[in-house]
């Protein structure tokens, strides 16, 4: 007699921190800054800044939401418009920033004096909290409740140290919920639509890689290029690697494009080249495109704005040198050592 269905169900595992908590948390921060932004009388472009950060927030606040009400076909439909939107506002530079309660500048020397380096206490504890939480706190549970999302611990724990450290920070500077939530109002407006950027290029990465981008370029290449020819295919890997990655800001979105258009057909399969190397050295050159490219928001944008630097592209600009040297390097490594296995 058969036991599939004697067997008593696995009990369902939930989690605090679950993933589903996570975006509701974002959603709510970034009505409150929505809100804040409404409140604003004096704000240059008060109406269409609210509704770019509400159609960004709609997505965390109300997704789940909107798939059990009007099922998952509407509710892609409505964030493929939302991004369109988004798109549009951010580039008719209808996102800007307001007015702020800020202290002087006197009193910022002052508190920074007076805190000394202290100040950097929070923003230590976030990776720290992270790191700890990942590696020695992922298995807590009691019952079937887990501390955190079993499918997204990092994550999960990344929440909770932002959170740690926001209480440390109320506790060392005597601030308040208030000043926190407006201080993050300014600091996301200082951003601007760049903040949003990654999340954006990793929708553009998923997008390439179902529209089989990698065998259209595998196609490209034997066009110009014999595939005999290993050097001219080392520098098309590793320049292709710079410039996919300067499109998509993220060399992790690039990869798997040009390591299935060129790396993979061409390298490994036709000339026996050695994965690990090829790979490894691939990467790098793709975050050599990182460092050349405003599509790389969280590394050369937002430290710009962060900076209040006059000329947002100045990091940019300060680094291509460097970058092109590197991909230069990388070009001569990779056809020195990927043949030698």
């Amino acid at each position: 007699m058969s036991t599939a269905n004697t067997s008593s169900p696995e009990p369902q595992v939930n989690a605090l921190l679950s993933i589903n908590n996570v975006y509701l948390l974002i959603g709510l921060v970034v009505f409150i800054i929505v809100v804040r932004t409404l409140q604003d009388q004096n704000h240059p472009k008060r109406l269409t800044t609210a509704l770019f950060w509400s159609l960004f927030g709609s997505v965390f606040l109300f997704g789940d939401l909107s798939i059990s009400l009007v099922g998952e076909s509407w509710t892609y439909r409505w964030i493929g418009v939302s991004v369109v939107l988004l798109a549009i506002l951010a580039g008719a530079g209808r996102v800007a920033m307001g007015s702020y309660d800020c202290p002087s500048e006197e009193q910022k020397d002052a508190d920074a004096k007076r805190f000394g380096n202290s100040l950097f206490i929070p923003a230590v504890m976030i990776p720290v909290v992270t790191v700890v939480c990942t590696l020695l706190l992922k298995d807590v549970a009691i019952a079937d409740w887990y501390l955190f999302d079993q499918s997204h611990v990092t994550l999960s724990a990344l929440t909770l140290a932002c959170m740690v450290a926001l209480l440390v920070s109320w506790k060392l500077t005597k601030g308040s919920p208030k000043r926190a939530i407006s201080d993050s109002r300014r600091l996301v407006d200082s951003i601007g639509w760049a903040a949003i950027l990654p999340q954006m290029l990793a929708m553009l990465g998923g997008v390439f890689i179902v529209a089989n981008t990698g065998t259209a370029i595998q196609d490209l290449i034997t066009l110009f290029i014999s595939p005999d020819d290993k050097f001219m295919l080392v520098v098309l890997y590793c320049v292709g690697m710079a410039l996919f990655t300067m499109v998509m800001g993220n060399a992790f979105a690039a990869f798997p494009v040009m390591t299935a258009g060129i790396a993979l057909p061409f390298l490994i399969e036709g000339h026996g080249a050695s994965p690990a190397p090829l790979v490894a050295i691939g990467m790098y050159s793709g975050y050599c495109g990182t460092l050349m490219t405003p599509m790389a928001a969280n590394f050369n944008i937002v430290p710009a704005a962060l900076l209040d630097l006059k000329d947002k592209y100045q990091v940019v600009k300060v680094q291509v040198p460097t970058a092109l040297t590197l991909l230069g390097i990388n070009i001569i490594l990779m056809y020195g050592v990927i043949f030698n296995g």
